[in-house]
């Protein structure tokens, strides 16, 4: 994909399709990944595959209860893992909180090379940073092949997290569409903060904080808002997802 030229509108997005291909391939992601990832594909076109001013928002917010959060932790699937590890990690650091591997198709063989991707991706990020930051980059811890915490009011092993993360966790970034996971943490008196793409989903309508944006594109964008120390206002989530309704209604117009 290196012959792209960075004119073409649409080069993230093809990098982002050829990633999961190869993700896919190494045997990182459940068979239904790619239509997950086509499905977001498609809210993010008509999204202008730009973050939106609503999602900006969204993203301080995030990052402001990230801060303040006692205990916050990082949940990534296949997908989130292939497309926003680096910046998961980065977030971790940065918030000095875990980031714990859960999915819905658990084997032992997916967890063990998510795991492995993560731990990969954090030691070559150490590598490659100032020295200022390459302690607490390498410090982040990655859960999830341990499994002995529960989350209530799921069945079987989707219930399955780690006691270290998630079951202690008071705020949850949730960067996946999982809308039974959502809120059940919800529930639970958890923080969710999620990134996904459809705000017609329930994960979306159920969340505490939910940014309408690209996976990568809101990560990247968390941890650059985290050093800014922003504060938390007086919230008002559905506003943000009649935003995103808005803007993919008036897409749809002029592409029709």
């Amino acid at each position: 994909m290196a012959d792209i030229p960075d004119s073409h509108p649409r080069k993230a997005s093809l990098i982002s399709r050829q990633r999961m291909v190869e993700a896919s391939k190494r045997g990182l992601l459940a068979e239904s990944a790619m239509i997950a990832h086509g499905r977001g594909e498609a809210f993010d076109y008509l999204l202008g595959e730009r973050t939106s001013d609503s999602a900006s928002l969204a993203i301080r917010e995030a990052s402001a209860r990230l801060l303040l959060a006692e205990r916050p932790v990082i949940s990534m699937n296949g997908n989130s893992t292939v497309l926003a590890g680096s910046e998961a990690i980065m977030i971790a650091s940065i918030l000095g909180c875990p980031v714990e591997v859960n999915i819905y198709y658990r084997t032992s063989e997916r967890m063990e090379s998510l795991i492995g991707e993560l731990e990969s991706l954090r030691d070559r990020l150490g590598r490659d940073s100032p020295k200022m930051t390459r302690e607490s980059i390498m410090g982040v811890e990655i859960l999830g092949a341990v499994a002995d915490g529960r989350i209530p009011g799921l069945e079987g092993p989707r219930s399955l997290c780690s006691s270290q993360g998630i079951e202690q966790a008071d705020v949850v970034l949730v960067p996946l569409e999982d809308g039974d996971r959502c809120e059940a943490l919800v529930s639970l008196g958890k923080q969710v903060i999620a990134i996904d793409l459809n705000p017609l989903s329930r994960t979306s309508k159920t969340a505490t904080v939910t940014i309408v944006d690209d996976v990568a594109r809101a990560m990247g964008r968390i941890a650059d808002v985290l050093l800014e120390n922003p504060t938390t206002t007086d919230w008002n989530n559905e506003a943000v997802l009649i935003d995103a309704l808005e803007i993919m209604s008036s897409s749809s117009l002029r592409i029709g």
